[in-house]
């Protein structure tokens, strides 16, 4: 696998990581990272994923035709090294890798690479474009009601 080139992740995307982590406790939280335009801008969460106190199982047979830059998981323990099975997966889905932890906040999480290593990732304020999809729908709700 090509690594991807990443520029950080934008600072909204690291807070639904670090909610979502914080929101599924005791139980780990695992997701894909996406990148456009070179930063982290998506979490995928594929169907199937199984979590537990001790570990998430991510079934990558069920990922779509599409790249991954990484991947992101929570541990729940506050403990933010990789463990061995960690490190496999890693290995397996690119080259960016986020653990997370209590107190799930901006300064508890931290990125490593597809071995292992850790590494900085900057994050980064961007505005995310709005595709219209939610007011185009809304429009033709209201249409067929009246």
């Amino acid at each position: 696998m090509r690594a991807r080139k990443v520029l950080g992740i934008a600072r909204d995307t690291l807070r639904f990581i670090l909610e979502a982590s914080r929101s599924s406790q005791p139980m780990e939280f695992a997701g894909l990272l996406q990148v456009d335009k070179e930063i982290i801008t998506e979490v995928l969460i594929l169907p199937g994923t199984e979590s537990s106190r001790m570990s998430a199982l991510v079934r990558l047979y069920m990922l779509p035709n599409m790249q991954v830059a990484g991947s992101v998981h929570s541990h729940p323990s506050g403990r933010l090294l990789p463990s061995e099975p960690d490190l496999i997966f890693f290995s397996r889905t690119g080259d960016y890798h986020i653990i997370v932890g209590p107190p799930f906040d901006e300064n508890s999480w931290v990125c490593y690479d597809g071995a292992g290593k850790r590494r900085d990732l900057a994050i980064l304020d961007v505005e995310f474009k709005d595709d219209g999809f939610d007011d185009d729908f809304d429009d033709e709700f209201d249409d067929e009601i009246a």
